[in-house]
Protein backbone atom coordinates (compact mmCIF):
# COMPACT_ATOMS: atom_id res chain seq x y z
CA UNK A 1 0.00 0.00 0.00
CA UNK A 2 3.08 2.43 -0.31
CA UNK A 3 4.06 2.49 3.30
CA UNK A 4 6.77 4.14 3.98
CA UNK A 5 9.00 2.77 6.99
CA UNK A 6 9.15 5.20 10.22
CA UNK A 7 10.40 2.31 12.53
CA UNK A 8 11.61 -1.07 12.29
CA UNK A 9 9.27 -4.26 13.06
CA UNK A 10 11.40 -6.48 15.92
CA UNK A 11 9.99 -9.92 15.81
CA UNK A 12 11.43 -11.58 18.62
CA UNK A 13 11.78 -14.57 20.74
CA UNK A 14 10.41 -15.03 24.43
CA UNK A 15 13.42 -13.10 26.13
CA UNK A 16 12.76 -10.03 24.30
CA UNK A 17 9.63 -9.14 26.55
CA UNK A 18 11.23 -8.48 29.34
CA UNK A 19 13.31 -6.10 27.48
CA UNK A 20 10.54 -4.06 25.74
CA UNK A 21 8.65 -4.11 29.21
CA UNK A 22 11.55 -2.45 30.92
CA UNK A 23 12.63 -0.11 28.33
CA UNK A 24 8.89 0.91 28.03
CA UNK A 25 9.07 1.92 31.58
CA UNK A 26 11.46 4.89 30.48
CA UNK A 27 8.10 6.04 28.39
CA UNK A 28 5.61 6.79 31.61
CA UNK A 29 4.67 9.95 32.35
CA UNK A 30 3.42 11.28 29.01
CA UNK A 31 6.25 11.41 27.13
CA UNK A 32 6.58 9.84 23.52
CA UNK A 33 7.26 6.11 23.80
CA UNK A 34 10.20 4.76 22.05
CA UNK A 35 8.91 0.94 22.22
CA UNK A 36 5.59 -0.60 22.04
CA UNK A 37 5.28 -4.71 22.67
CA UNK A 38 2.21 -6.28 20.69
CA UNK A 39 0.65 -9.21 21.92
CA UNK A 40 -1.22 -11.65 20.11
CA UNK A 41 -2.90 -15.18 20.59
CA UNK A 42 -2.72 -16.86 16.99
CA UNK A 43 -6.43 -16.78 16.20
CA UNK A 44 -8.15 -16.97 12.86
CA UNK A 45 -10.47 -13.97 14.59
CA UNK A 46 -6.99 -11.56 14.62
CA UNK A 47 -7.40 -10.88 11.36
CA UNK A 48 -5.87 -7.74 11.32
CA UNK A 49 -2.53 -8.51 12.96
CA UNK A 50 -1.87 -11.02 10.00
CA UNK A 51 -2.57 -8.39 7.38
CA UNK A 52 -0.28 -5.41 9.58
CA UNK A 53 2.46 -7.38 9.84
CA UNK A 54 3.08 -8.86 6.33
CA UNK A 55 2.15 -5.59 4.63
CA UNK A 56 4.82 -3.93 7.29
CA UNK A 57 2.02 -1.70 8.82
CA UNK A 58 3.57 -2.24 12.36
CA UNK A 59 6.83 0.17 10.52
CA UNK A 60 4.24 3.04 10.37
CA UNK A 61 3.67 3.18 13.86
CA UNK A 62 6.05 6.23 15.36
CA UNK A 63 7.60 3.07 18.12
CA UNK A 64 10.11 0.24 17.83
CA UNK A 65 7.14 -2.28 17.70
CA UNK A 66 7.74 -5.68 19.47
CA UNK A 67 5.49 -8.76 18.40
CA UNK A 68 5.11 -11.24 20.95
CA UNK A 69 3.08 -14.80 20.25
CA UNK A 70 0.94 -16.14 23.13
CA UNK A 71 -0.76 -19.55 23.26
CA UNK A 72 -3.99 -17.92 25.04
CA UNK A 73 -5.58 -15.17 26.52
CA UNK A 74 -5.08 -16.06 30.59
CA UNK A 75 -1.18 -15.77 29.32
CA UNK A 76 -1.57 -12.33 27.86
CA UNK A 77 -3.79 -11.62 30.69
CA UNK A 78 -0.69 -12.34 33.05
CA UNK A 79 2.00 -10.28 30.85
CA UNK A 80 -0.37 -7.67 30.52
CA UNK A 81 -1.13 -6.94 34.27
CA UNK A 82 2.38 -7.22 34.90
CA UNK A 83 3.74 -4.38 32.14
CA UNK A 84 5.68 -6.89 29.90
CA UNK A 85 2.98 -6.21 27.29
CA UNK A 86 1.56 -2.72 26.08
CA UNK A 87 -0.75 -3.82 23.50
CA UNK A 88 -3.07 -6.77 22.37
CA UNK A 89 -5.33 -8.81 20.28
CA UNK A 90 -7.50 -10.78 21.91
CA UNK A 91 -11.03 -11.62 23.09
CA UNK A 92 -13.17 -8.74 24.77
CA UNK A 93 -13.44 -10.99 28.40
CA UNK A 94 -9.75 -10.50 28.68
CA UNK A 95 -9.79 -7.06 28.37
CA UNK A 96 -12.64 -6.96 30.78
CA UNK A 97 -10.69 -9.28 33.18
CA UNK A 98 -7.84 -6.65 33.08
CA UNK A 99 -9.91 -3.72 33.39
CA UNK A 100 -12.07 -5.22 36.14
CA UNK A 101 -8.45 -5.86 37.90
CA UNK A 102 -7.92 -2.46 37.79
CA UNK A 103 -5.68 -2.16 34.88
CA UNK A 104 -5.42 1.35 33.30
CA UNK A 105 -6.28 0.11 29.79
CA UNK A 106 -8.58 0.45 26.88
CA UNK A 107 -10.09 -1.20 24.08
CA UNK A 108 -8.69 0.32 20.69
CA UNK A 109 -10.78 -1.04 18.09
CA UNK A 110 -13.01 -4.25 17.29
CA UNK A 111 -11.27 -7.06 15.60
CA UNK A 112 -14.07 -9.40 14.55
CA UNK A 113 -17.84 -10.10 15.82
CA UNK A 114 -20.35 -13.10 14.76
CA UNK A 115 -17.24 -15.34 14.76
CA UNK A 116 -18.76 -18.89 15.88
CA UNK A 117 -21.02 -21.65 14.79
CA UNK A 118 -22.80 -23.95 17.05
CA UNK A 119 -22.17 -27.45 15.45
CA UNK A 120 -23.17 -30.81 16.21
CA UNK A 121 -23.33 -34.59 14.90
CA UNK A 122 -26.02 -35.14 12.09
CA UNK A 123 -28.66 -36.23 14.72
CA UNK A 124 -28.40 -33.52 16.94
CA UNK A 125 -28.49 -30.92 14.05
CA UNK A 126 -31.86 -33.02 12.99
CA UNK A 127 -33.23 -32.99 16.44
CA UNK A 128 -32.77 -29.28 16.66
CA UNK A 129 -34.38 -28.66 13.41
CA UNK A 130 -37.73 -30.62 14.74
CA UNK A 131 -37.76 -29.78 18.75
CA UNK A 132 -35.65 -26.48 19.06
CA UNK A 133 -35.15 -25.66 22.58
CA UNK A 134 -36.79 -29.01 23.34
CA UNK A 135 -34.09 -30.83 21.60
CA UNK A 136 -32.26 -30.60 25.04
CA UNK A 137 -34.90 -33.00 27.05
CA UNK A 138 -35.69 -34.61 23.92
CA UNK A 139 -31.90 -35.86 23.85
CA UNK A 140 -31.63 -36.51 27.30
CA UNK A 141 -34.79 -38.59 27.42
CA UNK A 142 -33.47 -40.52 24.46
CA UNK A 143 -29.92 -41.00 25.50
CA UNK A 144 -30.19 -41.05 29.73
CA UNK A 145 -27.37 -38.14 29.02
CA UNK A 146 -27.66 -34.83 28.59
CA UNK A 147 -25.55 -33.31 25.52
CA UNK A 148 -21.77 -33.32 25.79
CA UNK A 149 -20.66 -29.88 24.66
CA UNK A 150 -17.13 -28.68 24.13
CA UNK A 151 -16.09 -25.37 24.60
CA UNK A 152 -13.08 -23.36 26.16
CA UNK A 153 -13.69 -22.18 29.37
CA UNK A 154 -15.71 -20.49 31.57
CA UNK A 155 -16.03 -17.14 30.67
CA UNK A 156 -13.98 -17.13 27.84
CA UNK A 157 -16.35 -15.23 24.76
CA UNK A 158 -17.62 -18.70 23.17
CA UNK A 159 -18.40 -19.55 26.30
CA UNK A 160 -20.85 -16.41 27.19
CA UNK A 161 -22.06 -16.92 24.21
CA UNK A 162 -22.89 -20.34 24.47
CA UNK A 163 -24.67 -19.37 27.74
CA UNK A 164 -26.41 -16.43 26.20
CA UNK A 165 -27.69 -18.84 23.43
CA UNK A 166 -29.19 -21.92 26.11
CA UNK A 167 -30.62 -19.21 28.74
CA UNK A 168 -31.30 -16.13 26.79
CA UNK A 169 -31.71 -16.63 23.27
CA UNK A 170 -33.64 -20.45 23.30
CA UNK A 171 -34.61 -19.99 26.94
CA UNK A 172 -34.03 -23.55 27.95
CA UNK A 173 -32.65 -23.03 31.39
CA UNK A 174 -28.96 -21.82 32.63
CA UNK A 175 -26.60 -23.71 30.44
CA UNK A 176 -25.50 -25.91 33.10
CA UNK A 177 -28.97 -27.41 33.62
CA UNK A 178 -29.21 -28.39 29.98
CA UNK A 179 -25.92 -29.44 28.51
CA UNK A 180 -22.80 -31.57 30.12
CA UNK A 181 -20.00 -28.95 29.44
CA UNK A 182 -16.27 -29.85 29.19
CA UNK A 183 -13.00 -27.93 28.04
CA UNK A 184 -12.05 -28.36 24.78
CA UNK A 185 -9.85 -26.15 22.91
CA UNK A 186 -10.61 -24.63 19.46
CA UNK A 187 -7.76 -26.27 17.82
CA UNK A 188 -8.81 -30.08 19.38
CA UNK A 189 -12.66 -29.43 18.84
CA UNK A 190 -12.97 -30.95 15.37
CA UNK A 191 -10.73 -34.08 16.51
CA UNK A 192 -12.87 -34.04 19.55
CA UNK A 193 -16.32 -34.21 18.13
CA UNK A 194 -15.14 -36.19 14.77
CA UNK A 195 -13.73 -38.82 17.74
CA UNK A 196 -17.51 -39.07 19.63
CA UNK A 197 -16.40 -37.77 22.71
CA UNK A 198 -18.05 -34.94 22.49
CA UNK A 199 -22.13 -34.40 20.81
CA UNK A 200 -21.72 -30.65 19.85
CA UNK A 201 -19.56 -27.44 20.44
CA UNK A 202 -18.86 -23.68 19.90
CA UNK A 203 -16.26 -23.14 17.01
CA UNK A 204 -14.48 -19.97 15.74
CA UNK A 205 -13.32 -20.15 12.08
CA UNK A 206 -11.36 -21.67 10.38
CA UNK A 207 -11.80 -24.65 12.37
CA UNK A 208 -16.01 -24.44 11.77
CA UNK A 209 -15.05 -24.63 8.17
CA UNK A 210 -13.31 -27.91 8.59
CA UNK A 211 -16.97 -29.28 10.16
CA UNK A 212 -18.85 -27.87 7.42
CA UNK A 213 -16.93 -29.81 4.66
CA UNK A 214 -17.38 -33.30 6.84
CA UNK A 215 -20.30 -35.30 6.55
CA UNK A 216 -21.83 -36.25 9.78
CA UNK A 217 -22.20 -32.92 10.98
CA UNK A 218 -24.67 -30.23 10.52
CA UNK A 219 -24.82 -26.63 12.53
CA UNK A 220 -27.53 -25.69 15.00
CA UNK A 221 -26.84 -21.76 15.14
CA UNK A 222 -24.87 -18.57 13.83
CA UNK A 223 -23.49 -16.50 17.06
CA UNK A 224 -24.65 -13.45 14.84
CA UNK A 225 -28.22 -14.46 15.19
CA UNK A 226 -27.31 -15.27 19.06
CA UNK A 227 -26.39 -11.81 19.85
CA UNK A 228 -26.11 -10.11 17.17
CA UNK A 229 -22.81 -8.23 16.32
CA UNK A 230 -20.87 -9.46 19.13
CA UNK A 231 -17.82 -8.54 19.77
CA UNK A 232 -14.78 -11.30 19.39
CA UNK A 233 -11.41 -10.06 19.42
CA UNK A 234 -10.16 -6.92 20.15
CA UNK A 235 -7.28 -4.00 20.12
CA UNK A 236 -6.78 -3.30 23.81
CA UNK A 237 -3.80 -1.27 24.87
CA UNK A 238 -2.20 -0.01 28.33
CA UNK A 239 -2.85 3.93 29.58
CA UNK A 240 0.84 4.59 28.10
CA UNK A 241 -0.41 4.13 24.70
CA UNK A 242 -3.34 6.15 25.33
CA UNK A 243 -1.60 8.66 26.87
CA UNK A 244 0.86 8.71 23.71
CA UNK A 245 -1.69 10.07 21.00
CA UNK A 246 0.89 9.42 18.06
CA UNK A 247 1.00 5.79 18.67
CA UNK A 248 -2.84 5.36 19.99
CA UNK A 249 -3.98 7.01 16.68
CA UNK A 250 -1.67 5.62 14.39
CA UNK A 251 -1.79 1.58 15.53
CA UNK A 252 -5.63 2.34 15.06
CA UNK A 253 -5.41 3.82 11.62
CA UNK A 254 -2.66 0.91 10.38
CA UNK A 255 -5.61 -1.53 12.00
CA UNK A 256 -8.57 -0.09 10.10
CA UNK A 257 -5.98 0.08 7.25
CA UNK A 258 -5.52 -3.66 7.84
CA UNK A 259 -9.31 -4.38 7.89
CA UNK A 260 -10.00 -2.79 4.38
CA UNK A 261 -6.99 -4.74 2.97
CA UNK A 262 -9.10 -7.42 4.10
CA UNK A 263 -12.51 -6.85 2.31
CA UNK A 264 -10.49 -5.54 -0.73
CA UNK A 265 -8.07 -8.54 -0.55
CA UNK A 266 -9.62 -11.29 1.41
CA UNK A 267 -7.28 -14.78 0.18
CA UNK A 268 -4.20 -12.85 0.58
CA UNK A 269 -5.41 -11.90 3.97
CA UNK A 270 -6.61 -14.94 4.30
CA UNK A 271 -2.98 -16.10 2.60
CA UNK A 272 -1.35 -13.68 5.76
CA UNK A 273 -3.12 -15.31 8.42
CA UNK A 274 -2.52 -18.99 7.65
CA UNK A 275 1.04 -18.32 7.17
CA UNK A 276 1.34 -16.88 10.67
CA UNK A 277 -0.78 -19.20 12.72
CA UNK A 278 0.30 -22.38 11.00
CA UNK A 279 -0.56 -24.87 13.71
CA UNK A 280 -1.56 -27.10 10.54
CA UNK A 281 -4.05 -23.86 9.42
CA UNK A 282 -3.31 -24.12 5.76
CA UNK A 283 -3.31 -21.24 3.42
CA UNK A 284 -6.51 -23.48 1.58
CA UNK A 285 -8.31 -23.97 4.27
CA UNK A 286 -7.94 -20.12 5.73
CA UNK A 287 -8.90 -18.80 2.12
CA UNK A 288 -12.01 -21.35 2.38
CA UNK A 289 -12.87 -19.57 6.06
CA UNK A 290 -12.54 -16.22 4.34
CA UNK A 291 -16.19 -16.50 2.91
CA UNK A 292 -17.92 -17.80 6.29
CA UNK A 293 -20.53 -15.86 7.58
CA UNK A 294 -18.30 -16.30 11.04
CA UNK A 295 -15.55 -14.06 9.66
CA UNK A 296 -16.58 -10.89 9.74
CA UNK A 297 -13.42 -8.73 10.43
CA UNK A 298 -13.86 -4.29 11.49
CA UNK A 299 -12.50 -1.93 13.25
CA UNK A 300 -15.31 0.54 14.81
CA UNK A 301 -15.27 0.18 18.44
CA UNK A 302 -18.31 1.71 18.99
CA UNK A 303 -20.43 -1.20 16.98
CA UNK A 304 -19.53 -3.19 19.62
CA UNK A 305 -20.50 -1.06 23.20
CA UNK A 306 -24.22 -2.56 23.91
CA UNK A 307 -22.99 -6.24 22.56
CA UNK A 308 -20.09 -6.14 24.78
CA UNK A 309 -21.88 -4.64 27.90
CA UNK A 310 -24.27 -7.94 28.07
CA UNK A 311 -21.51 -9.90 27.69
CA UNK A 312 -20.14 -8.37 30.52
CA UNK A 313 -22.92 -9.34 32.57
CA UNK A 314 -22.87 -12.97 31.84
CA UNK A 315 -19.14 -12.91 32.30
CA UNK A 316 -19.51 -11.59 35.73
CA UNK A 317 -22.27 -14.51 36.38
CA UNK A 318 -19.66 -16.84 36.05
CA UNK A 319 -17.57 -15.25 37.92
CA UNK A 320 -15.06 -14.46 35.33
CA UNK A 321 -14.75 -10.74 36.96
CA UNK A 322 -16.70 -8.93 39.76
CA UNK A 323 -19.22 -6.60 37.89
CA UNK A 324 -19.52 -5.53 34.48
CA UNK A 325 -17.25 -3.41 33.29
CA UNK A 326 -18.82 -0.09 32.63
CA UNK A 327 -18.71 0.93 28.65
CA UNK A 328 -16.59 4.55 29.38
CA UNK A 329 -13.95 1.95 31.37
CA UNK A 330 -13.37 -0.51 28.81
CA UNK A 331 -13.56 1.65 25.39
CA UNK A 332 -11.01 4.07 24.82
CA UNK A 333 -13.02 5.79 21.60
CA UNK A 334 -10.78 9.19 21.51
CA UNK A 335 -7.81 7.48 18.81
CA UNK A 336 -10.81 6.21 16.47
CA UNK A 337 -12.68 9.13 16.87
CA UNK A 338 -9.61 11.54 15.83
CA UNK A 339 -8.73 9.64 12.67
CA UNK A 340 -12.60 9.70 11.14
CA UNK A 341 -12.28 13.70 11.83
Amino acid sequence: MGHISRRRLLQTGATTIATAGIAGCLGEGGASLDSVTVAYVPIYPNMQHYVMEREGYYEDVPADVTVERFSSGPSVVKAFASGDVDVALFGITPAMVLVDKGTDAGVLAANSRNGFKVVGTTELAALYDQEGPAMFDRFEEEHDRKVRFGAPPDGSVPDIVLRYWTQEDLDAGEMESVIDKSKVPPAKAVQTIQSGDIDATIIQEPFATIIDQNDGFGELAWSGNILENHPVTVLFANQRVLDDSDVAQSLVEQHTAATEFTADSPDVAAAHAASVIGSGVSEELATAAIDSQASDFFSNPHAITEQAATMGEFAANVGNIEEPVATEDLFAFDPYDAIQE
